[in-house]
């Protein structure tokens, strides 16, 4: 062993403050467990070491030097003595016999007071949550300074009917959406925690906040436009998609896209309106059953992103067609080609034997590597050719 091998005192720091870090420490301390003393084993010099790194070995010897560490307590041994080579005691190992000594090798007492202030705080006030933080000191240490308003919104959800509100009703002093979006990952720990299992919606991702545990979320909108016939005043209407529960009045034929000068610039078509789907057209749509009984065509870009979508909106309303989205539009417009950067990771299900075909070429790099026809590269001409002969 050479001697950039033998254990220095910054190695056994550093090797405390990373068992610090894990929490353990402060668990066991929260808990009032009886402390076990701490040893940790040093690599040192061997009996050769004595002659042939002498300077080295009498530095490192000295660096363990016990006026040095007055918290640990140093175990010795003898090394040497036989064959003629002289014995020397030697550093064997290093112990911490308390926490108080502890806490001083690591250099964390203020730290600890402060865990130990908050969690005698929140015991008086709410022992399941401080059965949390026994569990999880290192995060109360890094919210200790938000952490009053943290259990002070906890127990707000937990005593208040969330059903009939948005985040922004919360009425807890100091705190607002901002903070709640802001500390969301440990509140979401603390309220998963304390609140009962039938009211948290687990199925719902953990980021999102508000209908994880009940709010109200922001409905979503329906963007729609006239292509003929228009009923009204309005051309265009923006409504809540819950509230849209029939087909506007004489409508047959609905169009969905993805882009919005696409979508403002379809020519008319009689009986018939457009609905923005903005990249999510799936998700928006399954608020629309009566799409079930009217002509529904999808128009997405001619890349794997566009057949996904497709598909999704497919799996909802299976008589879904699509339109010019087929190898021969494709084809037709190799001026207008351009570049998918990232192809999508879904595999489309709910695609004709057609467009799966075009789609498997798109991921193969069939034509061109991640080629991509955007609808609104298509002239004018083609779209007004193609709904004449719908």
């Amino acid at each position: 062993m050479t001697p950039q091998q033998w254990t220095s005192p910054d190695q056994v720091a550093a090797t405390l403050h990373r068992r610090w870090s894990s929490g353990l420490y402060l668990t066991a301390a929260a808990q009032n467990l009886p402390f076990d003393p701490i040893g940790i084993p040093l690599k040192g010099p061997i009996a050769a070491d004595a002659t042939r790194h002498y300077e080295q070995a009498r530095k490192w010897a000295e660096s363990w030097a016990p006026g040095r560490h007055p918290h640990l307590r140093i175990q010795m041994k003898t090394i040497g003595g036989r064959n003629n080579t002289p014995s020397n005691t030697i550093p064997e190992r290093v112990w911490i016999d308390t926490r108080e000594n502890l806490w001083a090798v690591l250099g964390v007492g203020t730290q600890v007071d402060l865990f130990h202030d908050l969690h005698t705080w929140t015991a008086q006030l709410d022992p399941d949550l401080a059965r949390w933080m026994t569990a999880h000191p290192m995060k109360t240490l890094q919210a200790h300074a938000q952490w009053q308003q943290l259990v002070d919104t906890v127990h707000w959800i937990r005593t208040n009917d969330t059903g009939p509100i948005y985040l922004r009703q919360v009425d807890v002093p100091g705190v607002d959406t901002k903070f709640i979006e802001t500390n969301k990952g440990i509140l979401g720990e603390l309220i998963d925690h304390t609140l009962p299992a039938d009211r948290i919606h687990a199925g719902v991702p953990k980021s999102d906040f508000a209908a994880r545990y009940g709010f109200l979320t922001k409905p979503p909108y329906v963007r729609l436009r006239y292509l003929g016939n228009q009923p009204g005043p309005f051309s265009e209407i923006t409504v809540r998609a819950n509230e849209l529960t029939a087909p506007p009045l004489g409508v047959r034929t609905v169009f969905v896209l993805e882009n919005e000068i696409t979508y403002l610039s379809l020519p008319d078509v009689p009986s018939a309106i457009a609905i923005l789907g903005a990249g999510y057209a799936a998700a928006l749509l399954r608020y629309l059953p009566w799409l079930a009984n009217v002509d529904l065509r999808y128009w997405g870009d001619i890349d794997t992103h566009g057949f996904a979508i497709l598909s999704q909106v497919r799996r909802h309303f299976p008589h879904t067609r699509s339109f010019l989205m087929d190898r021969e539009t494709l084809l037709a417009h190799r001026a207008h080609w351009g570049e998918e950067k990232a192809q999508s990771v879904e595999t489309p299900v709910h695609l004709s034997s057609d467009e799966a075909e075009l789609n498997r070429e798109l991921r193969l790099g069939f034509y061109r590597p991640h080629l991509r026809l955007e609808q609104e590269r298509i002239p004018i001409r083609t779209v007004t050719g193609a709904l004449l002969g719908l």
